[in-house]
C-alpha cells in the first residue's frame, strides 16, 4: 500500500512489470518503470532491515549492536522475576547459538529485564509435581550444558537477584559483571532439593569449599561485594551503569581478533578444568597455532609500526 501511494495509484497497478501497459493505458513505459522501481526500492529497504533484525522470541529479547559487534540476550519474564522455565532456557541457547554463527557479532551479553532480578531461580510451577522418571526423561534445563560450547565470550550482566537456577545460569557464562544491587545464592535447600544446574560444582570452584558449603546448606545469599572479593564476579558497577559497562566491555573484546579471542577463552576454561601440566601443554599448542592466523601477522606488524591493528578475524 505504501508503495502504491508513492506513485499515486492503486495496488493493482503495482503488480505490472515495467513497460507493460493495460489495454487503453496511454501513460506508457515511464509509468511502469516508476512502479517497478518503487516496488524494488521498498523490497531492498525491507531486506536491509531484516538483515540486522534479531529473531523474535516469546520469553527473551534479543538485540544486535552491529556497530559494537555485540549481541544482547535479555531474559524477559519480569512479572516472574525472570524465573527460568524450560522454554526460556531453550530460547537462550537458540539465541546464543545464533549469535555464535553471526559474523557481525563477536561478544554476547546475557542480562535480565527490570531492575529486581537477573533470574530469581527456576520456575517451580514447571517441575514441582514431577517424579524422578519425569525429570530423568524430560532432562529439564539440560540445554544449559550446551551454553559452554558457544565459542564467543558470554558476559552475564547481573542486576538484582541471581538465585538458584539464575545463579547457575550466570556462572555458566564466561564471566559476571555484578550491579551493586546483585545478590547471589543457591537456596534450593529451602525447597527440599539441591542445586541441579551446576550450583554445587561452579559455586565451589568460585568461592572455595567452606563458603560454598555454608551457602548451599543454609540457602543464604551473598552480595556483589563479596562475590567480587571471592572471584565469583569480575567487577561490581553501579546498577544504573551496568548495561553501559557491559556493552563497553563486550565491544572492547569484540574489537580484537575473533579466532584469537576464542583461543584465549578456551585456554582459560582448560585451566579451570585440568591439571597445571595439561593446561600448559594445551596453552603452548594454541599459542603456536595462533601464528597460523592472519590476525597474528596484522597485530604484530601494527605493534612494530606503532599503529592500531585492523583485524580481519581470520
Amino acid at each position: 500500500r505504501a508503495t502504491a501511494k508513492l506513485c499515486g495509484t492503486g495496488a493493482s497497478s503495482v503488480a505490472q512489470r515495467p513497460g507493460r501497459r493495460r489495454s487503453g493505458d496511454s501513460r506508457g513505459d515511464n509509468y511502469g518503470n516508476c512502479v517497478y522501481m518503487a516496488v524494488m526500492g521498498a523490497l531492498r529497504r525491507c531486506f536491509r532491515g531484516m538483515s540486522t533484525a534479531a529473531p523474535a522470541f516469546e520469553h527473551i529479547l534479543s538485540e544486535v549492536r552491529v556497530d559494537k559487534g555485540v549481541g544482547i540476550i535479555t531474559l524477559n519474564r519480569p512479572k516472574a522475576l525472570n524465573a527460568l522455565s524450560p522454554p526460556l532456557v531453550t530460547e537462550v541457547l537458540q539465541c546464543a547459538q545464533g549469535f555464535d554463527a553471526d559474523e557481525r557479532i563477536r561478544c554476547i551479553i546475557l542480562t535480565g529485564s527490570g531492575d529486581k532480578a537477573f533470574a530469581a531461580g527456576a520456575d517451580i510451577k514447571t517441575m514441582g509435581d514431577n517424579s524422578y522418571m519425569d525429570m530423568y526423561k524430560k532432562r529439564l534445563f539440560s540445554d544449559l550444558d550446551q551454553l559452554s560450547l558457544v565459542k564467543k565470550p558470554i558476559i552475564a550482566a547481573v542486576n538484582g537477584f541471581a538465585l538458584g537456577g539464575g545463579c547457575e545460569l550466570a556462572m555458566a557464562c564466561d564471566f559476571i559483571l555484578a550491579a551493586d544491587t546483585a545478590k547471589f545464592g543457591q537456596p534450593e535447600i529451602k525447597l527440599g532439593t539441591i542445586p541441579g544446574l551446576g550450583g554445587t560444582q561452579r559455586f565451589t570452584r568460585a568461592l572455595g569449599k567452606a563458603r560454598a558449603m555454608e551457602l548451599v546448606l543454609t540457602g543464604d545469599m551473598i552480595g556483589a561485594e563479596e562475590a567480587v572479593a571471592r572471584g565469583l564476579a569480575s567487577r561490581m558497577v553501579p546498577a544504573a551503569n551496568l548495561m553501559d559497562e557491559a556493552v563497553l566491555t563486550a565491544s572492547k573484546i569484540a574489537s580484537f581478533s575473533e579466532p584469537i579471542v576464542s583461543m584465549a577463552k578456551t585456554c582459560v576454561n582448560v585451566a579451570f578444568e585440568s591439571s597445571l601440566a595439561e593446561g600448559l601443554r594445551f596453552e603452548r599448542a594454541l599459542f603456536y597455532s595462533s601464528f597460523g592466523t592472519q590476525d597474528q601477522k596484522i597485530g604484530m606488524k601494527a605493534f612494530v609500526g606503532k599503529e592500531q591493528p585492523t583485524f580481519t578475524h581470520s
